[in-house]
């Protein structure tokens, strides 16, 4: 890797707190550049003390503004924890993940910091129940390097702010899962929890909510959307796992709900047009290339389909992340995101959606977690199902699954 992907962007005026983006040479480099270039001013000013001062407020509502912060953080962090869990090492990537594994380090410090300008969990219900959660489930993904490395201080005042959530009753459709995420990073940094918290989205979803093929139901009422990637097969991916590993009866569903996670991640890997764009489905757009969470997550976990090979995913994941980031569309001029799909379209977004919302995005980076030797980033690159079918390629049929 050359020293000048990594370097500081930089203009006559007053630079941006932004890193600059890397000529795309081969694609985990192009990955890692685009990871910095987004999560760069949000770990760089909560780690300093001013991502209150510094971040920008953009939404429909203003009713958001007071969790902006936290959603900002804990979205970058649920993205990026796998790759940080890797760890330092001697190589320039090694080196660059060095420098955001601290930085996320002091980020955590100050953001429970009840005496820090930059002091962001407010448990106010209902939106800090959703960050909370992802910021527990980041800390899963990165126990080693991030949970173990903080003081002792810091753990129980994460504790605590993981305990105060119980107040909030969740909605009963994919929020239930927030409330079982927090109380297994609690099992699993306590060895305690509550276990009817923990249990009851996962009986919800096993015994009610799962319509077939994959799909889960968000809830009663069925809508079309991305959530199930957005959120519920990963948060089932990751909870089950931890009540596999503490003997919880309910951790044998976590056989079928893997399965059932590579059948949708095939999905996914078939919306992914010859262009890089996906149907523009649903609620949440605005999180871009996050719709595809559980696509990265299956590379990650290594559970993608036998007929899927993880390079024909890695090229159309590099595809979508060229489309939405290579030019500064999706960016202020201080690098922050701005609202919209591909560009600025606040028109396009829910209420509930502001600036801190956007970070969901770094979801894609999952992969990220699986080390720079591995087949993933190694093999040639290889078309994808939709740009073998519209070349004229040979392609499997799509296959459903029944269970």
């Amino acid at each position: 890797m050359s020293n000048s992907f990594f370097k500081r962007f930089k203009k006559e005026e007053k630079p941006p707190e932004i890193e600059e983006e890397a000529p795309v040479w081969e694609d985990r480099i192009f990955w890692v550049s685009t990871l910095q270039k987004i999560a760069f001013p949000v770990l760089n000013n909560l780690a300093k003390g001013s991502l209150k001062k510094n971040m920008p407020f953009e939404s429909n509502s203003s009713e958001g503004q007071k969790f902006s912060y936290l959603e900002a953080f804990a979205r970058v962090f649920n993205g990026i924890a796998p790759w940080l869990e890797l760890g330092a090492d001697s190589s320039e990537e090694g080196r660059v993940r060095e420098k955001y594994i601290n930085l996320t380090l002091k980020s955590i410090a100050n953001a429970v910091n009840t005496h820090n300008n930059d002091y962001i969990f407010i448990v106010e219900p209902k939106q800090s129940l959703v960050e909370v959660a992802l910021f527990a489930q980041g800390l899963l993904r990165a126990k080693n390097e991030i949970w173990l490395n903080l003081p002792m201080d810091i753990q129980a005042r994460i504790i605590r702010e993981l305990k105060n959530t119980r107040i909030i009753a969740p909605y009963e459709n994919h929020w239930l899962l927030f409330t079982s995420m927090i109380e297994a990073a609690l099992l699993e940094f306590t060895g305690e929890c509550d276990k009817e918290r923990l249990t009851y989205a996962i009986s919800k979803f096993r015994d009610e909510f799962y319509i077939g093929d994959s799909i889960y139901s968000d809830g009663e009422d069925f809508e079309s959307n991305y959530y199930n990637s957005f959120v519920i097969h990963p948060m089932l991916n990751d909870i089950l796992a931890v009540m596999r590993k503490y003997g919880l009866r309910d951790g044998e569903f976590l056989d079928v709900q893997l399965m059932r996670s590579s059948r949708l991640s095939s999905q996914l890997e078939r919306v992914i047009s010859p262009e890089g764009t996906y149907p523009v489905l649903g609620k949440s757009l605005a999180y871009r290339c996050g719709v595809f969470h559980l696509l990265s997550q299956a590379a990650l976990l290594k559970i993608l389909p036998r007929n899927i090979s993880p390079a024909q995913v890695r090229s159309a994941l590099t595809k979508v992340i060229q489309r939405q980031f290579t030019g500064n569309q999706n960016f202020n001029t201080e690098g922050w995101l701005i609202c919209g799909l591909n560009a600025s379209q606040l028109e396009l977004c829910e209420d509930d959606i502001n600036t801190g919302s956007l970070y969901a995005c770094c979801a894609v980076f999952l992969a990220l977690g699986l080390k720079a030797d591995d087949v993933f980033w190694t093999a040639p690159f290889q078309e994808w199902s939709s740009l073998k079918a519209w070349n004229g390629n040979q392609i499997q049929p799509d296959q459903p699954i029944n269970f």
